[in-house]
This record gives C-alpha cells, sequence and structure tokens, in this order.
C-alpha cells in the first residue's frame, strides 16, 4: 500500500474529524445501484472499522447484503480503495470495539467536537453498526 495511504489509514484518538472522514460507496440492499455517503471510520488495535452511534444505516444493511464496496480516502491523498465489509457481531469484539471508541469520542480533547459523553456502551452494543473493513492486497481503485 502506498505510504500516503498508509498514512491517511493510521488514525489515532488524537486524530481530527476531518481525518476520520471518509465517503463509501457501497451497493444498495434493494436496488442494486450505487450510494455514496460520508460516514467516520475507526481505527481500534490496528483494525479500521465503520460504526457510527446507535442508529440503524441503510449503509450497514447494503454492506451486509453486497460486502464490497469502496472506501473514498479524501484527507491528506485522495484515493478509492476496494474493500470488504464484514459485521461484526461477536459479543466480545463488540464490547472491545466499542469501548475503545466511545473512548475515543469521550476524550477531553474531543477533537470531533461532538456532545459528550456519547451513548453508554450498552446503547452501542444494542443498537450501533460495526463492520470489520479489509483492503484486498494490491487492490485499489
Amino acid at each position: 500500500m502506498e505510504p500516503g495511504i498508509e498514512k491517511a489509514l493510521a488514525i489515532t484518538p488524537a486524530s481530527s474529524a476531518r481525518e476520520r472522514t471518509i465517503d463509501i460507496t457501497t451497493t444498495g440492499a434493494r436496488t442494486g445501484r450505487p450510494r455514496r455517503i460520508e460516514v467516520w471510520f475507526y481505527r481500534v488495535d490496528g483494525q479500521i472499522y465503520l460504526s457510527t452511534t446507535p442508529a440503524s444505516r441503510s449503509w450497514y444493511a447494503n454492506i451486509v447484503a453486497n460486502p464490497d464496496f469502496v472506501f473514498h480516502l479524501k484527507n491528506g491523498v485522495r484515493a478509492d480503495l476496494h474493500a470488504v465489509g464484514t459485521p461484526v457481531n461477536d459479543p466480545d469484539q463488540r464490547e472491545a470495539v466499542f469501548s475503545s471508541i466511545i473512548a475515543d469520542l469521550n476524550q477531553p480533547r474531543n477533537p470531533a467536537g461532538i456532545g459528550q459523553p456519547v451513548e453508554p456502551l450498552e446503547e452501542w452494543m444494542e443498537r450501533s453498526p460495526l463492520i470489520s473493513v479489509e483492503f484486498p492486497e494490491g487492490d485499489t481503485k
């Protein structure tokens, strides 16, 4: 993977909202048409995840139905990466990832400027989508 892409993916809790913001293009679960939206991504223990505060999201349903999607980097480097998303359903893994995300979002520095505290872990566990993202080697668009 190119160094600029690696750097853009290497976010930390100190990363700004801008650095976390990407677009994704999914294939509609019902329509089969491309759908591009802006989302945040997270990095926990070196793994990339997509999630959001507790709510139902169409992008999640789209990735569950069609795991291949495009991960569009737009901060520091512009790149369209072929990605494969896998829903995270294991309760222990969900708890570990959400605990890290919540700690990140509730940090005193609050680089994203979001309202704190965010919803409690129990809410995230019950109502938040969680997708693990993989980038097939050398497969960028």
